[in-house]
């Protein structure tokens, strides 16, 4: 009878200790400390600041120098910038160059000497900055002569030449825009040689036969050499350029020029008197390309 009791209480003693020892168990892993990553990367960069430190101890040890970074690399867009850097002040991206053609009027002060014609111009210059650039600047001039004055030497016809070479600063008033205005004007050393004309029959020839024709001879001239001035204003259009950063643009100006011819009474190579007053004054258009 004493034997089914014990094994009674035996089966609850082994039931209640497997009760409390999985309780344990689950109060072990609750209270278990977790894993920290900042904890977990501090050992490994000491360890790295350590394996560094060795391989520099070793380094030091084996030549007697200390081992350095190496420099980084220079990077593409790096360079890039440093070539931009380079382009942006050197001398030949300050230079620039214009040259164009168009049309002159004589002012009514003028008009008795000189009529229409047409000019040719060609510049190179230093631009300072955006703003401020100085054009040297050669210019033709090519215009008719009126009928009275060519009456009063007995020719038949005749015109006037008028070569100059000037220094001019021109200003750009909106340089980073797509359209531009600017102010120009200056002075230098002007010739002016006024001709007068008979037509002429000469013998020419070319590749297949020789023939006459008529032409018109130089019959008697004046010249002079002086000073003179011009200032004027333009317009100006930016061609091409994705980003409209062209350097080449389309230019218009107006200028009024005025040669400093003296008054003369002259006969020119036996031609009759021509009388010409003081100043040459002309109001040349001119339409080209600046870049």
């Amino acid at each position: 009878m004493e034997s089914p009791r014990w094994m009674s209480h035996m089966r609850h003693f082994a039931i209640v200790s497997a009760a409390v020892a999985f309780a344990a168990g689950i109060a072990s892993a609750q209270f278990a400390p977790t894993s920290n990553p900042s904890n977990a990367a501090a050992p490994a960069l000491a360890e790295s600041s350590s394996s560094s430190s060795s391989l520099q101890l070793v380094a030091e040890d084996g030549d007697g120098s200390a081992a350095l970074p190496a420099a980084p690399a220079a990077t593409g867009s790096g360079a890039g910038q440093s070539d931009h850097a380079y382009h942006s002040h050197s001398l030949f991206s300050h230079l620039t160059y214009a040259f164009g053609g168009g049309f002159n009027a004589p002012t009514n002060d003028s008009s008795p000497y000189i009529t229409w014609g047409g000019n040719f111009s060609l510049g190179a210059g230093y631009q300072f900055d955006p703003h401020l650039s100085l054009m040297a600047e050669y210019q033709f001039i090519d215009d008719k002569l009126p009928g009275n004055l060519i009456a009063e030497t007995g020719a038949s016809g005749g015109h006037a030449h008028i070569w100059s070479a000037t220094l001019e600063p021109v200003i750009d008033l909106f340089p980073k825009g797509s359209n531009d205005l600017y102010v120009t004007g200056g002075g230098g050393f002007y010739r002016k040689v006024t001709s007068f004309t008979d037509p002429q029959e000469e013998e020419y020839c070319d590749y297949y036969y020789c023939g006459i024709e008529t032409v018109n001879v130089v019959v008697g001239h004046f010249s002079s050499n002086q000073g003179g001035w011009n200032v004027g204003a333009g317009y100006m259009r930016r061609m091409g350029g994705m980003y409209h950063d062209s350097r080449m643009k389309l230019f218009a100006e107006a200028r009024y020029v005025d040669v400093m011819t003296p008054a003369s009474a002259i006969a020119p190579n036996g031609l009759g008197v021509a009388a010409v007053g003081s100043d040459t004054k002309l109001i040349p258009v001119t339409v080209g390309v600046r870049w």
